[in-house]
Parts: C-alpha cells; structure tokens; sequence
C-alpha cells in the first residue's frame, strides 16, 4: 500500500476502485500473483508429473527445467522483465537438477527444496526477533509503504504478524513434504505436496490481505485498487 496523499475530489482514475472490499483487495493480489505462480510453478509441476507418469523421472526433470528456460527465453526475446519468481524458480531447479544428475538419488532432488523451505522459515522468524521483520521488505512488490507509515506501531505490529505467519506457512509446507516424501511413492508425493502446498498458502494469502485491511482502517488509510491490480493506501486531504 502506497501512502499518497489523494485529494477527495481529486481522483487519479475514475477506474481505480476506491475503499475496496477485503474479497475486491484479495482478487487483485490473486490478479497479480497467478500468472506469475502459473507460469514459475504450476506449469513445471505439471509437465514434472506428465513426464514422470509417462517417462520417468529424469524425462520428468527435464520437461520441468526446459519449460523454465524457455519462459525465460521467451521474455529475454521479447524485451520483457522476467519476475523475480521465475528467476528464483530458475535458479533453484537449476541447482536441483545439476546435484540430483551428479548424485543419482532422486530423495536428494526432492530434500533440496524442503531444506530451503525450511531455511526460510527459520530465517523469516529470526528476523522478527531481531527486530527486522522480513515481510517489511517483501510487502514492497505488493503494497509499498513510504517510511513515515511504515513506522507507525500498528503498521510494525503488522509486519511482525505477518512475518510469523508466512514463518509458519514454510513450516508447514516442509513439514508435509518431508512426510510425503519419506511415506508415499513419488508421483504421489508430488502430486499430493503441490496440492498442499498450495492450499495453504492460498489460506495465508486471505489471512494476510484481511490483516493488512483491517490494519490499514484502523490506521485510518483509506484503500484503494488501480486498475493494473496494484494495491493503495492514502491519506485524503481534510479541509
């Protein structure tokens, strides 16, 4: 949410829609986010598991890694910016597939991103408790706030909330994934994991916007959404 002073007769677009509903905040996150998470994630995924029920593993592994070179590929072409989330997603499948072709065991190709789910989460509480909140830098590619807002208790309260929250996502996450992994066969496990995992970062995702409302109105923020879904949040002029 960007801090903004809006004049109330002053209205940047007469398409931007002025103190959303919490369900109009969350489909324009949804809006924003599910091309990026189709493209970085689902799409892999699902090649991943056509190609190992079809071909097996290594063919699943590859199908995954040329889809995400070509997405790249494709938006480096085109003179388009590649998101942050595909470049990640590049990088870590990247890792995943040199260090499972060098070792051979397929249990060494599914811990890695476990491992790093789990590092995140033990990286996202730590910086609560030094009093750094990781989500106050990551809020930035959704709903920027200038310093002065930022520092207000309610909003530092609020980033602390939510930095335990997605702390406990990534706990979650990897825990249910190391399960499925040492219990269920593979196409199951990544089938099942995916679903999950998704299922509960949707979940976050809902808990996260109604927070973040809920806080902005306290804070007495008026909200906004532009017509490119991303998120506001002004301080109207008072005569």
């Amino acid at each position: 949410m960007t801090a903004i002073t809006i004049p109330p007769l002053h209205v940047p677009d007469a398409a931007w829609r002025m103190h959303p509903s919490k369900l109009s905040v969350v489909t324009a996150v949804t809006r924003r986010m599910v091309p990026y998470l189709v493209e970085a994630t689902l799409i892999p995924t699902a090649l991943f598991y056509v190609f190992l029920i079809t071909f097996g593993l290594r063919s699943a592994i590859v199908a995954a890694l040329a889809w995400t070179y070509t997405a790249v590929a494709r938006r480096l072409l085109g003179g388009r910016p590649v998101p942050g989330l595909l470049v990640l997603a590049t990088v870590g499948i990247s890792v995943r597939t040199t260090i499972f072709l060098l070792s051979g065991n397929h249990v060494v190709y599914f811990l890695q991103p476990i491992m790093r789910t789990v590092v995140t989460a033990v990286l996202l509480a730590a910086s609560v408790v030094i009093g750094r909140p990781l989500i106050a830098r990551f809020a930035d590619d959704f709903c920027p706030l200038t310093p002065d807002v930022q520092c207000r208790p309610a909003i530092v309260q609020l980033y602390r909330r939510l930095t335990y929250l997605w702390a406990g996502v990534n706990a979650i996450t990897a825990a249910t994934s190391l399960t499925l992994l040492l219990t269920v066969p593979v196409a199951v496990f990544v089938a099942v994991a995916t679903v999950s995992a998704w299922a509960v970062t949707c979940t976050a995702v809902v808990l996260t916007v109604s927070d973040s409302v809920r806080t902005a109105r306290r804070e007495g923020l008026a909200t906004a959404v532009a017509p490119n879904g991303w998120l506001h949040a002004y301080v109207a002029e008072t005569s």
